[in-house]
């Protein structure tokens, strides 16, 4: 394990890429996303043992295969604060395997992608001046909304390993990424669970991606998302029966809506929208 002499100087720079792999060279004036955390593991791989009889106890010997780099971090959930305009974060949900449509001077709407392998994105990840560059990465992500705290998306995304360079960190400049506003009256509205317009302590999605590091003979190195099964928490204020009877729709696996819409202005408005079952937690 390594430690960086100052946890403070690092830096995450990213572009969506072209062709899988291949690095589109992001740049601190362009590519710059302001996140919160961020953390690499920058060689995680599996371990091939070499069960030699060696006349003496110890160890195998062992050659790391399969080596790939980890990235985790989180950026608030705000928007690009134009309408129509991708948040700065809207390229990593696409290589989460998301669909991105726009429409001018309106919305952005990211919606579940099963019908391709998605886009991917190269990573520049500075610590101190040591560059690790993580190419063909595709992730995952969870969204944490709770009363009186600012929203976040947490991100974790699996590319390819190269060696790290010394690097300077680049002068960045901040776009497309608008002041976040608090999780509660002001700024929330529309919440609804079930059509039940209830009292929300808490709200939170996770897209539950499966995402897989594939290296086989004959092919290059990628990372592929395999499957999907999202999850989600919500927690609120309990009601009598007669007002939203939730133990029936759960046990009888119903279906219903999950609506909510956070943000108050034109380009810094997100809105949710789900239809699932559900399991009240509090039985």
């Amino acid at each position: 394990m390594v430690m960086a002499k100052s946890y403070r100087l690092r830096q995450l720079l990213y572009k969506i890429e072209s062709s899988y792999g291949t690095d589109p060279t992001p740049t601190g004036s362009a590519n710059y996303l302001e996140v919160l955390d961020l953390n690499i593991e920058p060689i995680v791989s599996d371990e091939a043992e070499r069960q030699i009889i060696s006349g003496y106890f110890g160890n195998y010997p062992v050659e790391l295969v399969n080596k790939r780099a980890n990235v985790t971090f989180s950026c608030y959930l705000s928007g690009s604060g134009t309408a129509g305009t991708a948040p700065k974060y809207g390229d990593l949900l696409k290589a989460s395997n998301m669909t991105q449509a726009i429409v001018s001077s309106t919305s952005v709407t990211y919606s579940p992608n099963s019908s391709t392998a998605g886009d991917s994105v190269t990573f520049y990840v500075n610590y101190n001046g040591v560059r690790q560059l993580v190419k063909g990465s595709r992730g995952t992500f969870n969204i944490e909304m709770t009363a009186g705290e600012l929203p976040v998306i947490n991100f974790t995304f699996t590319g390819t390993f190269a060696t790290p360079t010394d690097s300077a960190i680049p002068t960045p400049t901040k776009s497309n990424q608008a002041t976040p506003v608090a999780f509660g009256n002001s700024n929330t509205t529309g919440f609804q669970l079930f059509s039940y317009a209830g009292a929300c302590q808490s709200w939170s999605f996770d897209m539950a991606n499966e995402v897989v590091f594939r290296s086989l003979v004959g092919s290059t190195d990628t990372v592929q998302i395999t499957d999907r099964k999202p999850t989600g928490t919500v927690v609120l204020e309990a009601v009598a029966m007669s007002a939203k009877n939730f133990i029936d729709a759960a046990s009888n696996s119903a279906q219903g809506n999950n609506i909510l819409i956070h943000g108050t202005q034109a380009g810094n408005k997100s809105s949710e929208l789900s239809t699932d079952r559900f399991r009240p937690d509090y039985l």
